[in-house]
């Protein structure tokens, strides 16, 4: 069954849980890793439509320039960031589609020796919105059997295209082996839902301070990138003094991983490295500390 809604939340309650070392903020950087999973004609049945800039070029033929696009960040931006991640020894989550990764097995490799979480995101960069239950479960299936077998990781975590199906929740919950899912954007804390009579951990997502915004809408300049990233982790640290708080920050290879681009996100990394009690997490790793000190057994299942 669908998920029911939930309007309050937290509200003016939150648990107040201290990160590891009496950090005040967690920081979870995601890296959505999905260049070579895109929908393509040499793939079929269809090509992508999302891309850099319009395309003049009919739905039924190759665009080989919005090709490029998704090619850059598989070439180029996503060693950007691992090498980023490493000189400002911060640790991530890559949303990985596996076909991409079975694509480019150094970027497999690379993920995982920096150190890095290895978080579902589909076989292909798919949509699930309107597929079939059975259909879903086995994307799910061969993602997770492929992610483990390219990068040695089984996934923890989940999280797919743009809009989830009214299934995808119930349907990670029953493969198991999973700890968490990311399948939302309505908080800025993990917390709990019931799934199949059980309590279940979401770490909630962001599009606000995610780089899609530059393809979406809403951001024209690096500067307002700056000051997006800047802003929001001020407002959170700021509220962090009396009630910790978490801070996800959502890139893509192909978008924020080009060279302008990829300044804001250096900048954002040092503004924030320069202040006290901040915890560089994944999200798995934020999602176990929360199961241990906020124990789920605690929380009755809807």
């Amino acid at each position: 069954m669908p998920p029911e809604r939930d309007f309050v939340g937290y509200a003016n309650n939150p648990p107040r849980v201290p990160w590891p070392n009496g950090a005040r903020l967690a920081v979870s950087v995601v890296v959505n890793y999905e260049e070579g999973g895109e929908y393509s004609l040499l793939d079929g049945p269809r090509r992508e439509v999302m891309g850099e800039v319009p395309s003049p070029v009919p739905p039924h033929l190759r665009d080989l320039y919005n090709e490029s696009f998704f090619e850059y960040g598989s070439r180029v931006g996503v060693w950007r960031y691992l090498d980023m991640f490493q000189r400002f020894a911060i640790p991530t989550t890559f949303y990985a589609c596996a076909l991409p990764l079975e694509r480019n097995a150094a970027v497999a490799k690379a993920i995982v020796e920096g150190g890095h979480e290895v978080c579902g995101h589909g076989y292909g960069w798919q949509e699930y919105h309107d597929m079939p239950i059975d259909e879903e479960r086995a994307s799910i299936r061969k993602a997770v059997a492929s992610l483990q077998r390219t990068t040695g990781q089984r996934p923890l975590g989940w999280f797919t295209r743009s809009v989830c199906s009214p299934n995808t929740r119930e349907l990670v919950v029953e493969e198991g082996g999973f700890v968490y899912d990311s399948l939302a954007f309505n908080d800025d804390l993990p917390y709990y839902v019931g799934v199949q009579g059980k309590p279940w951990l979401v770490i909630p997502y962001s599009i606000e301070l995610n780089d899609a915004r530059f393809w979406r809408g809403g951001l024209v300049s690096i500067a307002d990138f700056r000051e997006y990233l800047i802003a929001g982790f001020d407002t959170l640290y700021e509220e962090a003094a009396a009630v910790p708080k978490m801070m996800s920050v959502g890139l893509h290879c192909r978008i924020a991983g080009t060279p302008a681009r990829s300044r804001a996100v250096a900048d954002f990394l040092m503004h924030a490295r320069s202040r006290p009690g901040v915890w560089f997490a994944r999200r798995i790793d934020i999602a176990r500390w929360w199961l241990e000190h906020v124990p789920p057994a605690a929380v009755p299942a809807s």
